[in-house]
């Protein structure tokens, strides 16, 4: 069957979209990938999990099985939504302390990142077996062929290239990362090879062995052998750390919106009920009515995304750990009562985080991810559908390698200082076990108790706000999925609301700024992908700022 292959989206040519599903991703070799799982008769959880190893190989710089994800899942013949959390741990060793200088202070973060001590346990094969044995269709060795395929030779992307050179002043100290992405003493450019002999052995190991093979034996010694030895930082992580480790499925986090009805993933991810919370907070206004080309409406969605996020930033944390308020943040009176505070025509002198019921004494987090992240979704014959994040940190992760995989730099997402002035404790503080608060928002949309929609992003902390501009312009616009992601991003630094530049939010700067708050263009960059419910069928949709309709163009 002939299948049309462009910008990370595969879609059936001769068939209609639902034939045989659809996937999608951020590189069409990983879309490749998910797309012959589905043409294989396979599952979207098949589907999902070959695009995540496939992105070990084409996108190392964003995600992987060195670093970990979040999974949303409908399951059609149940009827149920699950959700898989795959998100790193720190070494049973790491204590409060981990990321503060000698004096006491938090370290800067380009002091922390990079080496051993800001990786965390890997999550995603973990999360690949789990989601495997609840889900699939294919034999496990399959879901690796197409991954092992590309990792012996392949191009490296525009936006390989362009996270390669900004972060070669940290990569250079890292002989395996350079080995593998610099030549002639510089960063590769784009369209130029990697092979990665290493990485095939790797996934040769995991597809004869199963899951069991990462965390413990020769492959979970290197990675503790990698870490330990660090030229940079060297971590206190055991190989009894890596035994240890599970993905573990939570409760999903829904709400009602309008006639429709979206589930995320909970706590260690904060991102998912700021992206309802904001949702929640919006519900009173008429945002249809007021329309995507209007100020008011932009200026709306600028004050509930700040006044969720403020609550992010206090009650997120893992809840092994530490209780969060979810159900109080997302109560209805509460959010009655957080929406209350905005008005249409001023802006609040500040967005500070409310006291949901059930909120424990604590302290604002400060947490911090960074770019190295992808979203990608499918959805199959049968009406499963998989919505999955996955991650390695920031760009290239810690800048260590090892067995042909980039080690992520999860940890930095803890809270660096433990406690506030004051001496109250941080949700998010360091403690050994324990999971970061997370930014990563994957999302499934319901109406008449069907999916509809499934999305999520890139972007780090930023990851909420181009979910919420994405699910305002398809719920409330009516804008298809690529209209919707394509809309302006939206942010806020310090007291400034951030509107992407050269866009027609940021010609609307000035009339938005004079409802009260300073309007800055800025460079917002995002990485969505989502698939969507149509009158014929199931389509796949890519965010146009990914920027290629080839690899090397």
């Amino acid at each position: 069957m002939k299948k049309l292959l462009l910008a990370g989206v595969a879609l059936l040519a001769t068939a209609p979209l639902y034939a045989r599903g659809v996937a999608v991703s951020a590189d069409p070799r990983a879309t490749a990938a998910g797309q012959a799982m589905l043409d294989k008769g396979g599952s979207a959880a098949d589907a999902a999990m070959a695009m995540m190893l496939a992105l070990t190989v084409v996108e190392p710089q964003s995600s992987g099985i060195g670093g970990g994800g979040l999974l949303v899942y409908y399951d059609a013949k149940t009827g149920t939504t699950s959700t898989i959390d795959g998100r790193e741990a720190a070494p049973k060793a790491a204590t409060v302390a981990r990321f503060l200088s000698a004096d006491g202070r938090p370290m800067p973060f380009v002091q922390a990142f990079p080496g051993g001590k800001s990786v965390g346990i890997p999550g995603n094969v973990s999360l690949l077996a789990e989601t495997h044995k609840r889900w699939g269709k294919l034999a496990w060795a399959r879901l690796f062929d197409p991954a092992i395929g590309l990792a012996g030779h392949y191009q490296v992307s525009r936006r390989m290239a362009g996270i390669l050179s900004p972060t070669a002043p940290f990569m250079k100290d890292f002989p395996g990362a350079t080995a593998l992405f610099w030549e002639g003493g510089k960063p590769k450019p784009m369209g130029s090879y990697v092979d990665n002999p290493a990485l095939v052995a790797t996934f040769r190991t995991l597809q004869a062995k199963g899951a069991a093979a990462f965390y413990t034996g020769p492959v979970a010694r290197a990675i503790v052998t990698t870490v330990r030895t660090a030229p940079h930082n060297p971590s206190d992580m055991t190989v009894a750390d890596l035994a240890a480790y599970r993905a573990r499925e939570r409760a999903p986090v829904c709400m009602n919106y309008r006639v429709y009805r979206l589930c995320t993933m909970g706590p260690p991810s904060g991102g998912g009920f700021t992206v309802l919370q904001t949702l929640g907070l919006l519900e009173r206004f008429d945002m249809a009515k007021l329309g995507k080309d209007s100020p008011v409406a932009w200026h709306l969605i600028g004050e509930a995304m700040q006044l969720a996020y403020a609550d992010r930033e206090k009650w997120a944390g893992d809840a092994d750990f530490v209780s969060v308020p979810v159900a109080g943040l997302l109560d209805p009176a509460y959010v009655r009562s957080r929406s209350a505070l905005i008005r249409e025509d001023a802006s609040l002198p500040a967005y500070t985080a409310g006291t949901p019921p059930g909120a424990p004494v604590r302290a604002a987090a400060i947490s911090g991810e960074k770019t190295g992240t992808t979203h990608f979704v499918a959805v199959d014959d049968a009406g499963n559908v998989a919505s999955m994040t996955s991650t390695v940190e920031s760009g290239f992760g810690s800048q260590l390698v090892s067995g042909g995989f980039v080690l992520n730099n999860e940890l930095t997402d803890f809270s660096f200082a433990p406690t506030d002035a004051s001496g109250a404790p941080m949700a998010n503080a360091v403690a050994g076990g324990k999971r970061p608060v997370s930014s990563m928002a994957p999302v499934i949309v319901f109406k008449g108790g069907k999916p509809v929609l499934a999305l999520g992003s890139a972007g780090g902390k930023r990851i909420p706000s181009h979910v919420i501009k994405t699910l305002v312009a398809w719920l409330d616009w009516g804008l298809p999925a690529e209209a919707a992601m394509a809309q302006p991003n939206l942010y806020f630094s310090g007291k400034a609301l951030l509107v992407e530049e050269n866009t027609p939010v940021a010609a609307m700067a000035g009339r938005i700024a004079a409802l009260g708050q300073t309007t800055l263009p800025s460079d917002l960059t995002s990485k969505l992908t989502a698939v969507e419910r149509t009158p014929t069928g199931w389509r796949a949709a890519i965010d146009p700022r990914i920027g290629f309709g080839s690899l090397i163009e």
